[in-house]
């Protein structure tokens, strides 16, 4: 995809409404810009936004798993939930890895994801960061502006919260690590930053990173995941990188040529690459199983 095609200028034009820099009539009103008709708009600006209707990698109810919306304790006294999915054929104690959304808040496509690593042995908690505000709404946009008014301290602590419920679940075995998609991306490195050794392996994908003056408060592993186009959501990983790598952090950052933000994402179908999402998986659960063994 080239960057001047109408496909890659609506993607870039939908991140920025994600990022707050259009409100939704602005978006359209960008879209009809770029081709001939409201018609056409609409078509193009549907196709940069998730498709819900593109099949799950693992099936809902799939028999290898117990899946379930629980909850626990956050930072403040208040009650988180999320989707768990737990593997029925599973070492005596597992590991878990805290799936951290983007910025439409706890859609199906995450939830997938905690179950894709459950299916590879470990336990998947897809965390609704929305869970104080009663959860993630219906609508995609109204979550956006949820998540954009949210106290990013107070989600960081009960995020820090989670890492230690984790750890210290007396079913699991004590190690915990964070995979995070875009805004939840960004999430999973300032947890990185702010767990402490509670967080033993971090995996982001191209969320804009924290300062690098942060990188000494890192325990963790970390590996990013960064698409080589976009509208600057991935300004800062190569700094990052390197004060992480100059902080004795094992950090490991890949980036995937002629990808946008979400290539990962199957339902993100203007977007998904499917080999540079097989590759990156390939490398997240290669990590996860080193890191929390």
């Amino acid at each position: 995809m080239e960057k001047d095609d109408p496909p890659a200028k609506a993607i870039t034009l939908h991140d920025r409404l994600a990022g707050g820099g259009h409100d939704r009539r602005g978006f359209i009103n960008a879209m009809m810009k770029l081709v001939a008709s409201a018609a056409a708009a609409r078509l193009l600006a549907g196709s940069v936004t998730a498709n819900p209707a593109v099949a799950a990698m693992v099936a809902e109810d799939d028999k290898r798993l117990d899946a379930r919306m629980v909850h626990w304790p956050g930072a403040a006294g208040h009650q988180l939930f999320g989707y768990m999915a737990i593997p029925k054929k599973h070492p005596r104690k597992p590991a878990a890895v805290l799936v951290l959304h983007d910025s439409r808040g706890l859609q199906a496509d995450m939830k997938d994801v905690a179950r894709r690593l459950a299916v590879a042995g470990f336990i998947g908690l897809a965390l609704d960061v929305l869970a104080p505000q009663g959860g993630t709404p219906v609508d995609e946009e109204r979550a956006r502006q949820m998540i954009g008014a949210l106290d990013l301290a107070e989600a960081t602590a009960d995020g820090v919260a989670t890492i230690n419920w984790l750890s210290r679940h007396r079913l699991l075995n004590r190690k915990v690590g964070v995979l995070g998609f875009g805004w939840g991306g960004t999430m999973a490195d300032r947890l990185a930053v702010a767990a402490g050794p509670a967080l033993s392996a971090c995996v982001a994908y191209y969320g804009p990173p924290p300062p690098p003056a942060e990188a000494g408060k890192v325990k963790a592993g970390v590996m990013l995941h960064d698409a080589s186009t976009g509208d600057g959501g991935d300004v800062g990983a190569a700094p990052w990188s390197d004060a992480l790598r100059a902080a004795g952090v094992d950090v490991r950052r890949f980036d995937y040529p002629g990808t946008q933000h979400g290539f990962d994402n199957e339902t993100l179908t203007a977007r998904y690459d499917g080999a540079a999402a097989a590759l990156s998986w390939g490398r997240t659960l290669a990590f996860f199983r080193e890191k929390l063994a």
